[in-house]
């Protein structure tokens, strides 16, 4: 069994510039969890493969496509791959989410 902790991953580097931390990467899946700050978002960009996304913590709103929601904990939304999407945090607390793209793109998303 291996064991994946949140806190013992390091902060990536990523154009978006926030708390995303990689917890799971095999060529099926890759999956991260991100924590955005009150006042912090994505930038609005594409990816290769599918993504869902799952509300951990806060309410933050999600962006795909057209459709904008403020989501809540315990919500699953999916985005297509390579349709415009982007998550942004316009609540007063911590927002976390975990994403996951599958299958493991084999390359980067694009940012607009």
């Amino acid at each position: 069994m291996k064991i994946t902790k949140y806190q013992d991953q390091e902060i990536k580097d990523t154009p978006h510039k926030i708390d995303v931390r990689e917890m799971y990467n095999k060529e099926s899946a890759q999956v991260m969890l991100m924590a955005l700050k009150p006042g912090e978002s994505l930038k609005p960009h594409k990816t290769p493969v599918d993504v869902f996304f799952f509300i951990v913590e806060g309410r933050p709103t999600i962006h795909v496509g057209n459709d904008s929601e403020v989501c809540v904990s315990d919500t699953l939304v999916e985005s297509p791959a390579d349709i415009v999407h982007y998550i942004s945090n316009e609540s007063d607390s911590l927002a976390r989410i975990l994403v996951v793209k599958a299958p493991r793109p084999g390359s980067s998303a694009k940012v607009l």
